[in-house]
């Protein structure tokens, strides 16, 4: 029979599921960890990668705090023990705390683009427990935590809306300390892509207010979009839509238009060699 110690443990991936500000991550279960194949890459990521590997699987890990109060101070109640190191080779438990927290995220990240982690995190998606986009056209569209870079201390999470195709910083103060790297840049995609309902979700939004007037009004009358109290940055919200507009935005996402970039780079350089000429002609 189990002892009343064990009956209360609590594993540690459940413990940092609960904590305050996690509510975006999902437990990432124990056979995926250890599958050494799901762990490529992340042992120059993390120090003291065997131990925090270790604590995030709920076996006994020794610290320095172990040692100076006599060894087995910690986990008591888990039988799962692991060879210990010399002192000068062991972690204090701040450190090991960090570099499990760290594991932990780099491993939820590659957890969440698997099929078991896109449907838990679709159910999270569902429940709308990432929040909802505050635009007025996307009519309260759910949002999907996604991550800057995939390096992690880098950037923090953000939350994507797949019916404006932008991001927007969490509003509550409890997420802004999560890593961005946690969540990576792959998975919103990757859930778009899996579930075609969040593309209708849009595509009914979208069609819904294609054709409305919204703005802003004096007296029954519409705005000029020049007027200086007008809609100045309404063209950051729009869509290319037809055959023209897109292939302009083509050549101008990442340069200026064929043929004006080369004219403006010959004038740039006449006006390098007209100032040449009048310094030496000073001179």
């Amino acid at each position: 029979m189990a002892s009343e110690g064990e009956e209360d443990y609590v594993p540690w991936i459940r413990q940092f599921c609960k904590l305050f500000g996690h509510d975006y991550f999902v437990a990432v279960s124990h056979e995926f960890i250890e599958d050494d194949f799901n762990l490529t890459g992340l042992s120059s990521q993390v120090p003291y990668y065997k131990e925090a590997l270790y604590t995030l699987l709920d076996y006994q890990v020794d610290t320095i705090e172990d040692v100076k109060n006599g060894g087995d101070s910690n986990n008591k109640n888990n039988n799962n023990t692991k060879p210990g190191k010399p002192k000068h080779e062991l972690p204090n438990r701040v450190i090991l705390d960090s570099s499990a927290e760290l594991l932990y995220g780099l491993i939820h990240a590659r957890y969440i683009v698997t099929k078991a982690g896109l449907t838990e995190m679709a159910g999270k998606f569902e429940r709308n427990e990432f929040g909802s986009c505050p635009r007025y056209y996307c009519d309260s569209m759910h949002l999907i935590p996604v991550g800057p870079l995939d390096i992690s201390g880098q950037e923090t999470v953000r939350l994507y809306c797949p019916c404006c195709n932008d991001t927007y910083v969490p509003q509550s103060l409890r997420f802004l300390n999560i890593d961005g790297a946690f969540f990576g840049t792959t998975f919103p995609g990757l859930l778009v892509q899996m579930f075609p309902e969040i593309e209708n979700q849009c595509r009914i939004r979208l069609n819904k207010y294609k054709n409305e007037e919204f703005g802003l009004r004096l007296f029954g009358f519409r705005i000029n979009e020049k007027s200086m109290s007008g809609p100045r940055v309404k063209w950051l919200r729009a869509v290319p839509e037809t055959a023209d507009e897109i292939a302009e935005y083509d050549k101008c996402e990442l340069r200026l238009p064929w043929g004006e970039g080369d004219d403006a780079d010959e004038e740039i350089e006449d006006d390098e060699e007209d100032d040449d000429d009048k310094t030496m002609a000073s001179e």
